[in-house]
């Protein structure tokens, strides 16, 4: 495959800006499959397609306010901090992203806050905008934690065109996070509600989780015509024993497994054996999921309607198949679909 092949012109105004008042109100584009069907429903319907015994597998990943703007000493010129991942938590390393890039170089120091009470340490250029800070805090690491995340913002992606807001702090989380790590949500997991969850409780159908922690490589450009030659960012994951119990017994017991999310697709092909049973693993993946592509765990599949040239655009169009997504997308852009985090979502199944 082609990179020009996931071309679609996507006019601004059908990139959500926010999520629907509810999250399970936006609408859902069922496609089946096998033959092309496609079905208009809402977000809330999606436990018709499942039984009890059915498993949904979630990304537990949590957002931290990874976006700050600081100043840089002597020019006070406002620099966009990034942050990546912590490195060492003794002595309060970050891998981070600064823009604009050329104006910060090794010694330079970055203020924060109104009364510039976190500082911090230019001590390394990584890549051609990243760099390494040294936090300068006297104090318990919990203590800078909380500092330092009072003073960021929830990390909405750039095609936004917008500040984010404190609304942002909750909305782009999905209210099953309880690993942090992500700099970006899972999406198609904030469409469920607590209600949602509690009616998939009361209908029998399961749930198991992994952790992936999504990195800026899912907003990245692809800069390669042949997607053989694109490279993912390495992403942290974690499958635990608990989870291959789940997903395993599932499959043994001749259930649905659906899975919420291309992360969480992408984490569960990882780890398949070629029996079709899933191992546990801790560490990092950078595996890229393109047409065409046999999937071994997931019997469907929810995502939300992504941008052109994403590769989630291209793992989703992997599981239901090239021509049958490329054309539920122009059907979803007549019929006023919204688009990117906060748009609405398809469930693919057989």
């Amino acid at each position: 495959m082609k990179l020009s092949q996931f071309k679609f012109k996507l006019p601004e105004e059908k990139i959500a800006q926010h999520p629907t008042m509810h999250r399970d109100e936006c609408k859902l584009m069922v496609v089946h499959k096998k033959t092309g069907d496609l079905e208009h429903r809402m977000f809330k319907d999606i436990l018709e397609y499942f039984d009890e015994k059915d498993l949904f597998v979630f990304n537990d990943t949590q957002v931290f306010p990874a976006r700050m703007y600081g100043n840089k000493e002597k020019t006070g010129a406002q620099i966009e901090v990034f942050l990546l991942r912590e490195l060492k938590e003794e002595n309060l390393l970050w891998d981070v992203q600064v823009d604009p890039a050329r104006k910060i170089r090794i010694g330079n120091k970055l203020y924060f806050g109104e009364d510039n009470s976190m500082v911090a340490e230019v001590i390394d250029n990584t890549t051609s905008r990243g760099r390494v800070l040294r936090f300068l805090y006297d104090g318990p690491h919990d203590e800078f934690k909380k500092a330092l995340y009072a003073l960021g913002e929830a990390p909405i992606p750039s095609y936004l065109k917008r500040k984010a807001d404190l609304q942002d702090q909750e909305d782009f989380q999905t209210l099953l996070a309880r690993n942090e790590g992500a700099v970006t949500a899972p999406t198609a997991g904030l469409h469920f509600s607590r209600e949602l969850l509690k009616r998939m409780e009361i209908k029998g159908i399961d749930r198991a989780f992994i952790t992936m922690h999504c990195g800026l490589g899912n907003f990245r450009d692809i800069d390669v015509e042949d997607l053989t030659k694109h490279k993912m960012e390495s992403e942290q994951m974690f499958v635990t024993e608990e989870c291959c119990e789940i997903v395993n017994k599932t499959r043994l017991d001749g259930h649905k497994i659906c899975a919420i999310g291309c992360s969480t697709s992408r984490a569960l092909e990882c780890v398949v054996g070629t029996n079709g049973l899933i191992k546990a693993f801790e560490g990092w993946t950078n595996k890229f999921i393109f047409p065409p592509y046999q999937f071994s765990v997931a019997d469907s599949l929810v995502s939300n309607f992504q941008l052109p040239y994403s590769t989630q655009l291209m793992q989703t169009c992997a599981y239901g198949g090239y021509d049958t997504i490329m054309h539920a997308y122009s059907v979803a852009l007549k019929e006023d679909y919204r688009f990117g985090v906060y748009g609405d979502a398809m469930l693919i199944v057989d």
